[in-house]
């Protein structure tokens, strides 16, 4: 993985513990939208407590007797945290919803609209955070250090958790751009590594010995990906492509989506060195309201607005059809994209078509606070923010903090690893 460059890069992150109870991480999603009070689609939402969004979809569809697809969100959220989410199901009632009786999660609120959630359908999202064993006499220090990311903006940055627990899928989705469709089924069936145990780890050894069917009988049931492609291997042979033809469209743009996150972030850490609010004749420049661009002629005459954060650079998420920038800022990605032997057109060899987009290079904080607590396990540094949908909020602690997991805090793989 690229080690993401730090935009205070003078600043001394504080130290830290991070998780070490799921109350200390919690995201609150901020609706894109007021719910109607009438539909056939039922809105609820759901606080959890250690589960994954997906694990909680698969409990929820369960409880109801729906179908997993059925039910709809607007964006997934951590799992070893508290979260709160809307989520929504068509001609079930509310009453059968909120009467759900489920560990670690609960129904918070019902109502009812005319359409289903869907992903993206959000304003953003509140964190509270909870830093343990820090350094609270570097309070007054950390403070001033999130005024100047208020007033500048934060790194744009795909988080780690984008690349799954292994940190390898924009590695799958590389091969699968390049078609290379060996090394794709290599990195998603095989490859163990000391990120995987139990099961998971058994299977992956299983599957670089060949013993396909076995493989796919050592997978946890929810990676339906992994059983159906190792049983398509078992069958054939051990014929790559067979397997890698029965893993559906949606899990294929997934990898190939993390391959163009984990090239944007490339991007990001480049112009870090001229600064991510600066912009350059020939950049794309991002409309914060509105999420469109246009094409930046004289960067000196566009800067004010800048500056006042309504606009900023944008970098790109690889298509066919994504909008480039020239000069500069074009040069430069041209050059990311040929040191990874690929060109735009790759996007749509083959099945595969990917057109693409822009993203900004930078993010504003809302209401960002950081003030000292404590509680039964002693003094904490408490970090409150909001966040537009799509950002990470593991970046802005990246800026803050040097941060460790709480022992314990990676035990969720199996049901953080990815949708299945």
């Amino acid at each position: 993985m690229l080690e993401l460059s730090r935009q205070l890069s003078d600043f001394k992150p504080a130290a830290g513990l991070l998780k070490v109870e799921y109350e200390d991480f919690v995201v609150e999603e901020q609706p894109l939208y007021p719910a109607d009070g009438v539909g056939t689609h039922t809105y609820f939402l759901l606080e959890k407590a250690g589960l994954s969004t997906q694990q909680a979809i698969h409990d929820l569809a369960r409880a109801l007797n729906v179908r997993r697809h059925e039910i709809g969100v607007a964006g997934l959220k951590d799992a070893r945290a508290v979260t709160r989410q809307w989520m929504s199901i068509e001609h079930v009632e509310p009453e059968k919803i909120a009467a759900v009786d489920l560990p670690r999660m609960r129904v918070l609120e019902t109502t009812r609209h005319t359409n289903k959630l869907r992903i993206g359908h959000l304003k953003g999202n509140h964190f509270v955070i909870k830093i343990r064993q820090s350094e609270p006499d570097r309070l007054a220090e950390l403070q001033d250090a999130l005024a100047v990311l208020s007033r500048r903006g934060v790194p744009n940055y795909f988080g780690a958790q984008r690349f799954g627990y292994r940190g390898d899928t924009w590695a799958v989705g590389q091969a699968i751009v390049r078609g290379d469709i060996d090394e794709a089924m290599d990195h998603i069936l095989g490859r163990p590594s000391d990120k995987d145990y139990g099961e998971i780890r058994r299977a992956r050894e299983l599957y670089e010995r060949g013993k396909y069917t076995e493989a796919a009988r050592a997978w946890p049931r929810m990676f339906r990906t992994e059983h159906r492609a190792l049983k398509a291997l078992g069958q054939s042979g051990g014929k790559h492509r067979r397997g890698f033809a029965t893993i559906d469209k949606t899990t294929r743009i997934f990898y190939v989506s993390a391959y163009q996150s984990y090239l944007f972030n490339q991007v990001v850490s480049a112009r870090l060195a001229t600064g991510l609010g600066n912009l350059l004749n020939g950049d794309l420049a991002w409309l914060h309201a509105s999420g469109a661009v246009f094409h930046v002629e004289d960067a000196a005459l566009e800067q004010p607005r800048a500056d006042n954060f309504d606009i900023s650079p944008s970098g790109p998420l690889f298509g066919y059809r994504m909008t480039q920038p020239t000069e500069e800022p074009g040069r430069q990605e041209a050059e990311l994209l040929t040191g990874e032997g690929l060109t735009t057109d790759t996007f749509r060899s083959g099945t595969l078509r990917v057109k693409g987009s822009r993203r900004p290079l930078r993010f504003s904080l809302g209401d960002a606070q950081l003030a000292l607590g404590a509680d039964r396990r002693g003094e904490y540094l408490e970090l409150q923010f909001a966040l537009p949908r799509g950002c990470y909020a593991t970046t802005l602690l990246h800026e803050l903090f040097h941060l460790e997991p709480a022992t314990g805090a990676d035990d969720d793989q199996e049901t953080e690893a990815r949708i299945s």
